[in-house]
């Protein structure tokens, strides 16, 4: 399966070879990879080398080492969770630009509109007028900023995933469920917005029940456009200056 490494590369050789066999199939989640006395071998390297390079391929969330004496280097199955989490730190530290998020949203939220009025169904449907109801609840019986905008975010989640577009969902997860740290910095709390707001995720859902991708992408887009520009407006406001 392996072969001596490069002299001249060892260490990414080595990396490079097992994660191959692993990304190809030749050795499966849940099997263990050679032992390390065969791995040496077979790839004529040191211990140290070998081990560094077992460790570089469990941070790549290709194996998991474990102790003991039914221990090895395991391969683990395919996880999008690292990614995802590497995603979601990056939204929720405010390290995405502003206005890349926004570029995103317009965009990428467009397309997904216009799946989901391609692709839903009337349970997919009912679902959306349940998130839908949770906004109307949360502005007009007692009005709940945090709930308004926790409800915002499952409902374009769940357009995502009505999508039936798992890259899609993912990174609408990872955005949504961090987003408000942007809300909070950038967002003056004004029921007017969220009056707004609503509405236009009333739109949205007819438009996806209409089965009318065109409008849904436009109404999304124009949406998140909206949304930003009042995030826009208090963002570019300068501070007052203090007295003293």
């Amino acid at each position: 399966m392996f072969e001596k490494a490069k002299q001249s590369r060892i260490f990414q050789d080595v990396v490079d070879q097992i994660q191959e066999a692993i990304l190809d199939g030749r050795i499966k989640p849940g099997e263990k990879l050679p032992s390390e006395r065969e791995l040496k071998e077979t790839f004529n390297i040191s211990r140290g080398t070998l081990r560094e390079a077992l460790r570089v391929l469990e941070q790549k969330g290709l194996i998991e080492i474990r102790l003991g004496v039914h221990g090895g280097a395991i391969v683990k199955q395919a996880s999008t969770e690292p990614m995802l989490e590497s995603l979601s730190l990056m939204v929720r530290r405010k390290e995405i630009p502003f206005e890349n998020l926004q570029e995103f949203r317009s965009s990428v939220e467009a397309d997904i509109a216009s799946l989901a009025a391609q692709r839903r169904t009337d349970e997919d449907l009912a679902s959306l007028a349940g998130i839908l109801e949770e906004t109307r609840v949360h502005l007009e019986d007692h009005y709940d900023w945090d709930a308004f905008i926790a409800a915002d975010g499952r409902f374009h989640q769940e357009l995502a995933r009505i999508a039936r577009n798992r890259l899609f969902s993912l990174v609408q997860k990872a955005v949504h469920e961090n987003i408000h740290e942007y809300y909070e910095a950038y967002l003056a709390r004004k029921k007017e917005i969220l009056d707004e707001n609503h509405q236009d995720l009333v739109d949205l859902f007819h438009a996806v029940k209409d089965g009318n991708g065109v409008r849904a992408a436009a109404l999304m887009s124009s949406h998140v456009v909206k949304f930003d520009r009042h995030m826009t407006r208090l963002a570019n406001t300068p501070t007052p200056r203090t007295s003293g």
